[in-house]
């Protein structure tokens, strides 16, 4: 019993002893894989040069870091998988102890020379320093990237507009005859998988991807490329809310003005410095939009068309004021005519009583001693003088009368002139108005109506 014993330790003891332990050197060893060995890095992974070299590309959108509409650039934050076959890499997993895969360096193995054409800016994000080496010479390579690109943006309809930006994927050396390129997965499976990992968007909602291939034909070969659309709407509430309605409101208190009196300087001085306020927003607008665009963006349109109205509305309103000053103008004549009227009879009437208290004084001073007969040619003398002075008191007072009667008519002329003036000035305010309100509201319903079409 105790040798059986002995024999089944020993037995043990030597399977023990016997597993083997592999490590990933091993395969490393194995495949002669270092950084001197330029077998596995300076040349096409194949070994007949007739076999393209298939890759297969993914990318997936993991933020919308920026999209600046003045310099039409696109800024995401993507993930980009390529995974290609290296035919000079293979080994038995059960030689090592079941090892499928091991990671290497970049610099140890050829990688695609893929580049994204749309690119303007080199990509200064930590970069993945390792890949992954399957048994059968699959090789996969991760990196996350931050594109600084470049996209053509249409802003017709800013701030409601929808983005499209596109991402060129190809190779600058390696022909279709090379290298041939292919999605992972589809447009569908890419927006899924998008949506899932994305962890910011700002300012925009992410609609859509879509991943198509493109072939060119340059300097007699045939190149391809993997093409990946970006699809993103802008969300418009800030916008709405700092520049959209503060044009409106300025709208709103340009038509309530029409209720404040022409009589007074308040009005025009108001609608000026609402054109400011609204010169101000068009100079934001300005370091916004791009100085080029296909079409005239609607929120110009929109600011330029309010401005002009706001600008005929404070012509308009000179144009009134005018009238209205010239009826103020027109009474203050008159008033001063017959101030001058009142101060020339006022004269006349005092040099015409310190002419007749001297013939009363005449006889006043006559003695009383002086005799019956010596007194009556006197005093017919002073009743004709009496009767000449009466003459031509009436004289000025007819004179009077009638300059009286000219200061009337002109006084009635001119109140009929003045009257005329203020009639035609309200009913161009009352016409202009109603024009005003007509023109305002048409243009916002067809500019809303485009905005949402």
């Amino acid at each position: 019993m105790m040798r059986v014993a002995v024999v089944v330790l020993l037995f043990l003891t030597d399977g023990a002893l016997c597993k083997k332990v592999c490590s990933y050197q091993d395969v490393v060893d194995y495949l002669n894989l270092t950084r001197d060995n330029s077998v596995y890095k300076l040349t096409r992974p194949v070994l007949d040069y007739t076999h393209p070299t298939t890759v297969e590309l993914d990318i997936l959108l993991y933020a919308i870091l920026a999209v600046i509409e003045k310099t039409q650039t696109f800024i995401p934050f993507i993930w980009a998988t390529m995974m290609w076959n290296n035919e000079r890499i293979s080994w038995d997993p059960a030689q090592f102890c079941g090892i499928t895969k091991i990671s290497v360096p970049h610099d140890m193995l050829w990688k695609p020379d893929l580049f994204i054409y749309e690119m303007i800016q080199k990509d200064d994000s930590p970069q993945n320093p390792y890949m992954i080496v399957s048994y059968d010479g699959t090789v996969i390579s991760e990196e996350d990237m931050k594109v600084v690109s470049t996209c053509k943006m249409d802003v017709h309809k800013f701030p409601f507009d929808t983005q499209k930006c596109n991402i060129s994927v190809g190779s600058a050396v390696h022909s279709v005859d090379e290298l041939r390129i292919y999605p992972s997965s589809n447009s569908s499976r890419a927006t899924q998988f998008s949506r899932e990992v994305m962890k910011t968007q700002g300012e925009w909602e992410f609609l859509h991807l879509s991943v198509a291939s493109y072939n060119f034909t340059f300097d007699s070969k045939q190149w391809e490329q993997l093409i990946y659309t970006f699809t993103m709407k802008r969300r418009p509430l800030l916008h709405v809310i700092n520049f959209l309605l503060p044009i409106l409101f300025f709208l709103c208190l340009d038509l309530a003005s029409y209720f404040i009196s022409d009589h007074r300087g308040e009005k025009l001085g108001f609608k000026v410095t609402v054109l400011l306020a609204i010169s101000v927003l068009l100079l934001i607008l300005n370091d916004i939009l791009p100085s080029m665009s296909n079409k005239t963006p609607l929120i110009a349109t929109y600011c330029i068309v309010i401005f002009a109205l706001m600008l005929l509305s404070l012509l308009e309103t000179i144009f009134v004021t005018y009238l209205m000053e010239k009826d103020s103008q027109a009474n203050l004549r008159i008033g001063d005519d017959w101030e001058d009227k009142q101060e020339k009879v006022k004269i006349d009437n005092s040099n015409t009583e310190d002419k007749r208290p001297t013939g009363c004084s005449c006889i006043c001073k006559v003695p009383d001693g002086e005799k019956q007969h010596e007194l009556l040619p006197v005093a017919e003398e002073v009743d004709s003088i009496m009767q000449t002075g009466e003459s031509h008191v009436l004289l000025l007072i007819l004179e009077e009368l009638k300059e009286l009667q000219k200061t009337a008519n002109l006084h009635l002329s001119c109140r009929e002139e003045a009257r005329r003036s203020y009639h035609w000035a309200t009913r161009i305010n009352r016409a202009f108005f109603i024009f005003y309100l007509v023109v305002v509201s048409t243009f916002l319903s067809l500019i809303f109506m485009e905005w949402n079409s």
